[in-house]
């Protein structure tokens, strides 16, 4: 067995793992690179080998991270099935769709102010891209072997990461693998927690939070004092947030501050058409999350859902207090460009970071402290306040990851760890090795490791 790493090491983007195993190939996540520009270009070459001999891809979650190439990939030659859950098919379905019409948009604006080094630039997808890709998903129930041929078999098991996503045990020739893709917190808003694992020959995991822990404090406590915060300088509160997911934990928590009273009476917007969309699919999937009808009504009751195009306009225009959630979550790109576009100059307002923002984009840069920020090919000064609540994360930190290790009931052969920056990887690996005395290693881009 020969396994290669093709994202998702050195950095959180770009998840993409292949298995070799006698002439089978097995893609493992089809993510896009986000971030630094030099990853991105990484989305425009193609994969160095022939998609035609690719078997079956496997996705962990839904996340554009870990989801986000897969129209490329048939776009360029891959007709074969793409097996993920049913909650995360319809997640993907959503991200995908959008990622394409954001490809399209980002394409047609840099043609239109020329702030692109391209003739003509374009897409590196389009939604017809990401439509023809959907058909070739294939749905598989968790907790069962799926059997693909007589030496290769797969199960699913909850992460509890977001929605429907999945540990993959991968059994081949008799050894199983596991890969982790993101594991969720201990004690998830709105999902079961993850499910423990006993066995693995090999175990993949990701380390996105491997050399951190997530502060100990009152979510609805720190969010309530940036609300009223920001209120009372009258300004606007702009909280970039992840479509799937961190969207639908913010609303619930904001509507659990509603019933106690504690909000001021100002509107609330939900302004992103995929975040609208993955509520409806949240709302659907009643099996995989925690919530009641009632939490569900109290949810719609508290925040105005925003589609359409022109409402999205009226209230980027307005200017009296509110607090809006609208995408991107890293800010690469989405609504929330257009909130900035009218706010990010004005020192009243203020911008709420509530999750991961990998190096390179303009999330980090405003948690790095930088002067201004670029977008819509120009530079904006930043005199808006910056604040942001750790204890949101999706991922599991490292005391977290530790526990879900010692639950196995002897050590992988080999541990590698992926799916973080480099400093995040090393720190796990030497607490692993310290505390757990594993065999481990932190995974490289495009390296081969061979599995005994």
């Amino acid at each position: 067995m020969k396994l290669t790493f093709y994202g998702g090491a050195g950095t959180v983007t770009g998840s993409k793992m292949l298995l070799e195993f006698n002439y089978k190939k097995i893609l493992i996540d089809c993510g896009l690179f986000q971030g630094l520009k030099e990853l991105r270009k990484k989305n425009w070459k193609p994969l160095p080998f022939n998609l035609k001999e690719l078997d079956l891809v496997i996705l962990t979650h839904a996340h554009l991270d870990h989801s986000g190439y897969i129209p490329v990939l048939v776009k360029n030659g891959y007709n074969g099935p793409i097996y993920c859950t049913s909650a995360t098919k319809d997640l993907t379905k959503i991200i995908l769709l959008d990622s394409g019409k954001i490809q399209e948009e980002d394409a047609r604006r840099a043609a239109k102010y020329q702030y692109s080094k391209r003739n003509k630039p374009l897409p590196l997808y389009t939604v017809e891209d990401a439509k023809i890709a959907l058909k070739n998903f294939k749905i598989v129930e968790s907790n069962n072997w799926y059997k693909v041929d007589d030496e290769i078999e797969f199960k699913f098991l909850n992460s509890g990461h977001i929605l429907g996503s999945v540990f993959v045990l991968l059994k081949v020739n008799g050894k199983i693998i596991v890969f982790s893709g993101d594991i969720g917190r201990k004690d998830p808003i709105l999902l079961p927690k993850f499910e423990y694992i006993e066995n693995a020959d090999y175990l993949i995991l990701e380390s996105t939070y491997g050399n951190r822990l997530h502060e100990k404090t009152s979510i609805n406590e720190k969010l309530l004092e940036y609300i009223n915060h920001t209120y009372k300088k009258g300004g606007i509160l702009i909280i970039p947030t992840f479509s799937v997911e961190r969207a639908q934990e913010i609303i619930y928590l904001l509507s659990l501050l509603k019933q106690k009273n504690k909000l001021p009476k100002i509107p609330i917007y939900l302004d992103s058409p995929m975040g609208v969309n993955a509520t409806d699919v949240y709302f659907s999937h009643s099996n995989n999350h925690k919530l009641s009808s009632e939490d569900i009504k109290n949810m719609i009751d508290t925040v105005q859902l925003i589609s359409d195009v022109e409402i999205s306009k009226s209230v980027v225009n307005d200017n009296n207090p509110k607090i809006v959630l609208a995408g991107s979550g890293m800010i690469t790109g989405g609504r929330v460009l257009h909130y900035l576009d009218k706010c990010i100059e004005d020192k009243k307002n203020s911008i709420l970071i509530v999750g991961f923002q990998a190096e390179g984009t303009r999330g980090r840069s405003l948690l790095s402290g930088d002067p201004e920020l670029k977008f819509f090919g120009k530079y904006y000064k930043i005199k808006s306040e910056v604040f942001k609540i750790n204890a949101f994360s999706g991922h599991a930190d490292q005391n977290e990851l530790i526990d879900w290790l010692k639950h196995f009931k002897k050590p992988p052969k080999l541990t590698l760890i992926n799916h973080g920056e480099p400093h995040q990887s090393q720190a796990l690996k030497i607490k692993i090795r310290t505390t757990l005395n594993w065999k481990c290693t932190v995974a490289k881009l495009d390296n081969e490791y061979y599995l005994d």
